[in-house]
């Protein structure tokens, strides 16, 4: 592009040179690229290169270390990054402890009762004797109406819930990394397409000042393209800034640190998402949060189970040998013990987890509601992103090619004036960085409807008991 913008400007130079009559009447306006008439004289517009206003510096202050390494830069594949998070994030670990904490609350709620070891001695000391009875005697609760495995049932059906759960957390993590992945990748490519913008300003720079020369703009035209080139220079460093971010937040999800590094993808979408009811649909039928909340519900039936066989009494039995120091022979004591369900037959437990389950069944439907209402902006969001970039891709970026092309033979046939070339050239890039977000927006609505629209890889990993949960009793049974 160098090459070809130094014959132009030969071209400008040897043209403007043969015919100063062709110099004085080819006018251009620099803020704008419209042709105006210079009739002032040369001698008084043109000054000394000294004297014309020096090209700005670059940008200094504060500076980020790290984007200053980039010989050693890394290049990193989606399906790499994805196994990093799987091995490093520390939600999925929390998620896996959460079924382990719900297996454990199974096998608890159904061990059985320990036996009880007592040493009995009734009237110790009487007339000074030993007394009357001593031993030792055993006591046993005997379960009775399957409390025991209908508790474990229920913890179980509960880590089933926790399962759902760690697949959510894996889609969240999954998808957040995705989601950081397309927005690096269309970080990265926004900084290449600043700095071709950059060398535009630059090339505008240069082209002012040798149409100063040649009488062709004027002095504020020169101070607005060093203006311009120096706001290029701040949109190059906002890019280089915004990538830095991106890859941070990437590595963030991740759970461990790598190095800045290029990211190796494609921001193209590869495939149309089915229609919304289709869409709609799978996420009923498939979407972590569906299934989980079903597996709570299942959990919460045999709550109510478990809660309606509470009142029915254990049977406890007590028994052992002794010595009976009055009669002088050996003895054995027996009893069994019930309660009598008279006033306290579990009702209001039972109660609580009726409602418990009804509310499950709302809880049900209402995140099904929450989906499709979390679905309809995703996929909003996709088509219009998806219609935007087609365009652009199709019509749009072609026509400014083209357009760019087409001046740029003018200009060698000397009817239009560089400037008009430039502007051209800025408007190609400007297209490109809108499609450039465009595709990213695609890919990450993309991510996330394939994903179940689950997202927040950083989240703590959810209980398998859902916010609003009556829990009946304090404690596993």
């Amino acid at each position: 592009m160098k090459c070809k913008h130094s014959r132009i400007r030969k071209l400008l130079t040897l043209a403007l040179s043969a015919s100063a009559s062709m110099a004085s009447a080819q006018q251009a306006h620099f803020s704008d690229g419209s042709a105006r008439s210079m009739t002032m004289p040369a001698d008084r517009r043109v000054l000394p290169e000294s004297e014309l206003p020096p090209l700005p510096e670059v940008p200094t202050g504060f500076f980020d270390s790290g984007l200053s390494e980039t010989a050693n830069q890394s290049s990193y594949t989606l399906d790499y990054l994805l196994q990093l998070a799987a091995a490093n994030n520390p939600t999925i670990r929390q998620a896996r402890r959460q079924i382990s904490g719900e297996t454990a609350k199974a096998l608890q709620a159904g061990l059985y009762p320990n036996p009880i070891l007592m040493y009995v001695g009734e009237k110790i000391n009487s007339d000074g004797s030993a007394g009357e009875f001593q031993g030792f005697e055993i006591q046993q609760r005997f379960v009775t109406a399957n409390k025991l495995q209908l508790s474990r049932l229920k913890y179980r059906q509960r880590a089933q819930v926790a399962e759902h759960l760690a697949i959510a957390q894996q889609y969240r993590v999954s998808n957040d990394i995705q989601k950081h992945f397309y927005q690096t990748l269309a970080a990265s490519e926004r900084l290449d397409m600043r700095r071709e913008l950059l060398k535009t300003a630059e090339d505008t720079s240069v082209t002012a000042r040798e149409l100063y020369n040649q009488g062709q703009t004027t002095l504020p035209g020169i101070r607005r393209a060093n203006i311009d080139l120096q706001q290029h220079r701040l949109d190059l460093l906002n890019a280089e800034n915004e990538f830095a971010e991106a890859f941070r937040k990437l590595t963030a999800v991740i759970g461990c640190d790598i190095s800045l590094g290029y990211i190796d993808g494609n921001l193209r979408p590869q495939r149309a998402l089915p229609t919304f009811d289709a869409v709609y649909a799978e996420l009923i039928d498939n979407s972590p949060e569906v299934l989980a909340a079903r597996a709570k519900l299942a959990a919460d039936h045999t709550a109510v189970r478990r809660e309606s066989v509470q009142w029915v009494p254990d049977i406890v039995v007590q028994g052992g040998p002794g010595y009976n120091f009055s009669n002088y022979d050996p003895v054995y004591n027996a009893s069994v013990r019930l309660e009598l369900p008279i006033y306290d037959r579990n009702q209001g437990t039972i109660l609580q987890a009726r409602n418990d389950l009804a509310r499950q069944r709302e809880e049900i439907r209402r995140i099904e509601l929450l989906l499709r209402e979390r679905l309809a902006m995703a996929y909003r969001t996709y088509a219009t992103s998806l219609q935007h970039a087609t365009e652009y891709e199709g019509v749009i970026i072609p026509e400014r090619q083209r357009a760019y092309e087409e001046l740029l033979q003018s200009y060698k046939e000397n009817r239009v004036d560089w400037p008009e070339i430039l502007d051209a050239q800025t408007a190609l890039f400007t297209a490109r960085l809108q499609q450039i977000d465009q595709f990213r927006d695609v890919r990450i609505q993309e991510t996330l409807i394939d994903g179940f629209l689950l997202e927040g890889g950083l989240m703590a990993a959810e209980s398998s008991t859902p916010p609003g949960h009556i829990d009946s009793v304090p404690k596993p049974r």
